[in-house]
This record gives C-alpha cells, sequence and structure tokens, in this order.
C-alpha cells in the first residue's frame, strides 16, 4: 500500500480537509453513477430493450440516428467509463 505524506506550512492540520475534500468527490461520484443508471433504466423501459442489445442493434444500424438515442449512448458511455 502507498503511503502518502502531507506537508504544510501552515500549522493548521490538512490532513481533514484533504479527506473532506476526498470525500466529497466520493459522494459526487456515487451520485452520477445512480443518476447514470436511473436513465439507462428508463430508456430500457421505454423501448423494451437492455442497453446491451440497443448498443448492439444501433452498431448494426438497426436504428435511425435520434437525439434520444444519443443521449441513450451517453449514458452508456458514461456508465462503461466508470466501469
Amino acid at each position: 500500500m502507498a503511503d502518502l505524506r502531507l506537508i504544510s506550512n501552515h500549522k493548521r492540520e490538512i490532513g481533514p480537509l484533504v479527506k473532506a475534500a476526498l470525500d466529497n468527490e466520493v459522494r459526487l461520484l456515487k451520485t452520477g453513477i445512480r443518476q447514470t443508471r436511473e436513465r439507462l433504466r428508463k430508456f430500457e423501459e421505454k423501448y423494451h430493450l437492455s442497453t446491451q442489445n440497443f448498443i448492439t442493434r444501433y452498431e448494426n444500424d438497426e436504428f435511425e440516428e435520434t437525439l434520444e438515442f444519443a443521449e441513450w449512448i451517453g449514458e452508456y458511455s458514461n456508465s462503461s467509463s466508470s466501469s
């Protein structure tokens, strides 16, 4: 395991500040993941199609280009890059 040392020229400890910032980033990431999963679920329910099946069929040119499909692909891209 790596060891990280924080050195400050100030008397105030920076460890708690860094921990709070990291905890906040983790919270934001988890919120984003939940939102992406919810958006994907809504697309799947609307079109009665799993996201993976949609992506496969889309890549095979079985669907017309639409803004909504572009949004679905964007959400899928977000979810696959955060896995």
